[in-house]
């Protein structure tokens, strides 16, 4: 499904900024799939070379990937086929019970322990009451299920080899990852001044701290968590960066049931026969579309000269709702179902969309749109294997082929 808006005045500089929302790592597959997508069909954008960049959550990781030039065939190639030769990607990295947590906060309990007896005899009906005993053992709880340290080496790794950077300032572009301050709420963009000093791997561990599944993140003191608690995407970021396209993806919209095929003769796909998770999966996706929907409505009056995509899963695809969000075994489907999505969107709105991004030197493929065969692995041949320094050398040859073809088109303008 795709949301578009028009500007009324046109500044055809080619300012061109993505927003990449959250959504587990099954959203994080999905936006991959639209993100392959958008490369291969759209014909002189580069993804690796927008001029702004926010992620949030799991978007995050893709926005930080794609500000350090690992383009989407690279990414492909690490979490669909597993033939990179430069990122390894391991499932259980990413799920390692939080047994450090769980085992520091366990040394508490014979003191609280005691503590409780010596009130039980003091005073025995305060003491058993269900508040009292919350308050005094919920401290023993863990804050999450898994351990998300795993995560930030994960990313500090690929962030500090074959040119990359681990360091927001030393980016070619604008880069921002959202996360919240725990006790403030507040909503915090790493990359701005202040917080531009912070890691990148860091910053995205903090923003895909997702309530539950991961611990909050301790950076300068104060902890953080997932970016979405505030807002879905925080387009916001990248339309205040003087832009004049934006592009977004959001991976979560909630379920139409009403409108989903039938999967066989007398099949009901009434969510509360899913019982509590498909009500918790649709409630969340409830939420989370309907505050993007607010900053979504606003935007074009706010920001009327700014083109504005935002791409979405289709509201009555089945397969996409009932997988479970933090399944990292359905990948492969998954970015393919958001593949074939965004190059549907991208076809049926062509006559639309082409004079917009014609207008940003950007033109559609219509021999990628018209292939009713296309697969997301079309165009992922093995990369030849490349050391640390064949790596920078092709990074450093690919900056000087831009800086000639800018100036070439810098002459034909004059």
């Amino acid at each position: 499904m795709l949301s578009l808006h028009s500007a009324v005045k046109r500044n055809p500089r080619g300012r061109i900024g993505l927003a990449i929302a959250g959504g587990g790592p099954i959203g994080g597959m999905y936006e991959l799939g639209a993100l392959r997508a958008l490369d291969e069909a759209l014909d002189g954008l580069d993804l690796t070379r927008m001029d702004c960049y926010v992620g949030v959550s799991s978007g995050a990781f893709l926005a930080a990937g794609l500000a350090n030039r690992i383009g989407t065939a690279e990414m492909c190639r690490t979490f669909i086929t597993g033939t990179s030769d430069d990122i390894v990607f391991q499932p259980e990295t990413f799920l390692r019970p939080n047994f450090g947590e769980a085992m520091r906060r366990a040394t508490a309990l014979p003191r609280l322990y005691f503590e409780w007896l010596q009130s039980l005899a003091t005073q025995p009906h305060k003491a058993l009451s269900w508040s009292n005993l919350m308050r005094r053992f919920g401290g023993l709880v863990p804050t999450a299920m898994f351990d998300n340290r795993g995560m930030e080496r994960f990313l500090r790794d690929i962030f500090t080899r074959r040119g990359r950077s681990n360091d927001f300032r030393t980016l070619d572009a604008d880069l921002f990852v959202v996360a919240v301050d725990l006790d403030s709420g507040e909503a915090v963009r790493f990359g701005e001044k202040g917080w531009d000093g912070v890691p990148i791997s860091q910053a995205v561990q903090a923003s895909a701290a997702l309530p539950g599944l991961y611990p909050p993140v301790e950076i300068n003191g104060r902890h953080f968590l997932d970016g979405a608690l505030r807002r879905t995407m925080h387009a916001s970021v990248v339309l205040e960066r003087d832009i004049d396209l934006l592009l977004g993806i959001n991976p979560l919209v909630p379920f139409d049931a009403t409108r989903a095929p039938a999967q066989g003769e007398g099949d009901s796909l009434g969510l509360a026969d899913g019982g509590l998770p498909a009500v918790l999966s649709q409630t969340l996706r409830t939420l989370l579309q309907s505050r993007m929907q607010i900053g979504m409505e606003k935007y074009p009056r706010q920001y009327p000269n700014i083109d504005q995509l935002v791409f979405e899963p289709n509201s009555d695809d089945s397969e996409l709702f009932f997988t479970n969000l933090f399944s990292f075994a359905s990948r492969h489907r998954v970015c393919q179902l958001a593949y074939r999505n965004t190059l549907a969107d991208l076809r049926r709105r062509a006559d639309v969309l082409r004079p917009m991004l014609e207008a940003h030197g950007i033109g559609l493929r219509d021999d990628i749109l018209d292939d009713p065969h296309r697969s997301i692995l079309d165009g992922l041949d093995a990369q030849p294997r490349m050391t640390e320094t064949t790596a920078r050398l092709r990074r450093a040859l690919d900056d000087v082929d831009r800086i000639v073809a800018g100036r070439h088109r810098a002459g034909r303008v004059r």
